[in-house]
């Protein structure tokens, strides 16, 4: 039996994103998880009412807690703070991670400062197996870097990918409006690879989540990357169907 996957971000209480999403995708992946907890919200579709991020010390003992039974993978999601990242940066295991660099909620409420930005680049970056940043996440990634806004994207993800980050899924769901959703996958050492599926002409929360923690699911259950991607994508791609 493969070992669990350890959940590392956020409560988010309306159900839509964060640990509550996360865990129903690897349990529809067909693995059992662990859950560390980073911060407890208050927060509806449409707006966050409050946020009360977890003492450092705690989360160390929930990782340290997961840990005990072993971890085959890792899914990173909201960390709020430069604390909370240095403890999670101190306990990673030898697993792939992947890390979901939620900066903002939907709704547009900050999650992560300037220093925690910094801190995540500084050191989960070069624990990272994939970064899956969406547009508006690269962006700010771009000016934490010291980047111009005018930086081309594939210039942004090179400079990611020069930390140490094995790879990037860039996410094309906030790109000008088509018919297609494009995620490209850039590798060190690789040519580019597109994966592309129908738009729908709705939302819905925490289709970041449910990538990111398919992504670590599917790496757990031995696919390679390419496939993995192909795999999570399907799920949100099946999600929007049945929507």
């Amino acid at each position: 039996m493969t070992l669990p996957v350890l959940l590392i971000g956020g409560l988010d209480s309306s159900g839509g994103a964060g640990l509550v999403r996360d865990l129903l995708t690897v349990q529809a992946s067909g693995q059992t998880a662990r859950l560390a907890v980073t911060a407890v919200t208050a927060q509806t579709d449409h707006r966050v009412l409050a946020v009360e991020p977890v003492a450092p010390a705690l989360l160390a003992t929930q990782i340290e807690a997961a840990l005990e039974t072993g971890i085959s993978a890792v899914k990173i999601g909201a960390l709020f703070n430069a604390s909370l990242i240095r403890v999670v940066a101190s306990l990673l295991p030898e697993v792939p991670v992947v890390l979901d660099p939620v900066l903002c909620s939907s709704s547009g409420h900050a999650l992560l400062d300037p220093e925690g930005v910094q801190v995540l680049i500084a050191l989960l970056l070069p624990r990272t197996a994939i970064l899956t940043p969406n547009l508006p996440e690269l962006a700010a990634l771009a000016a934490a870097l010291g980047m111009a806004p005018v930086a081309g994207r594939e210039a942004v993800v090179d400079a990611l990918l020069s930390r140490s980050c094995r790879s990037v899924l860039l996410k094309g769901g906030h790109d000008l409006p088509s018919s297609v959703s494009e995620d490209i996958l850039y590798e060190t050492g690789s040519s580019p690879l597109a994966f592309r599926s129908p738009r729908f002409s709705f939302e819905l929360r925490g289709t970041g989540c449910q990538l990111a923690s398919a992504l670590a699911a599917e790496l757990a259950n031995g696919k390679d990357l390419p496939e993995a991607i192909r795999a999570a994508r399907y799920g949100i791609e099946e999600r929007f169907r049945n929507a």
